[in-house]
């Protein structure tokens, strides 16, 4: 599994870069806070329901939770489903809030 620092990935997202972003918590969590990506909870992953980013297999992916673990738990199913670049934001949206407070 790749990992990415959130340092990296927000350089990435200014300079514009189309990115599939995955938000892997709660829909509560989600609403909460949230970098833009695409909410699909690890719950709905761990019983194959992951529609939304069938398409994605090819392309890099990028996981993000609230601390890093279910992001990596995320990207451990879905290499084992067929993904082939599935990246996880280490640190998750801890890391974010920390790096680039609002």
């Amino acid at each position: 599994m790749k990992t990415i620092d959130v340092s990296t990935l927000k350089k990435r997202m200014d300079a514009g870069e189309a990115l599939h972003l995955v938000d892997v918590r709660e829909p509560n969590e989600h609403d909460e806070f949230n970098i833009g990506g695409l909410l699909l909870p690890l719950g709905d992953i761990r019983v194959g329901d992951i529609e939304p980013i069938e398409q994605l297999k090819d392309q890099e992916v990028l996981l993000y939770c609230r601390s890093g673990n279910r992001s990596g738990q995320a990207a451990l199913i879905l290499e084992s489903m067929g993904f082939s670049h599935v990246v996880n934001v280490v640190g998750g949206m801890l890391s974010w809030k920390e790096e680039f407070p609002l």
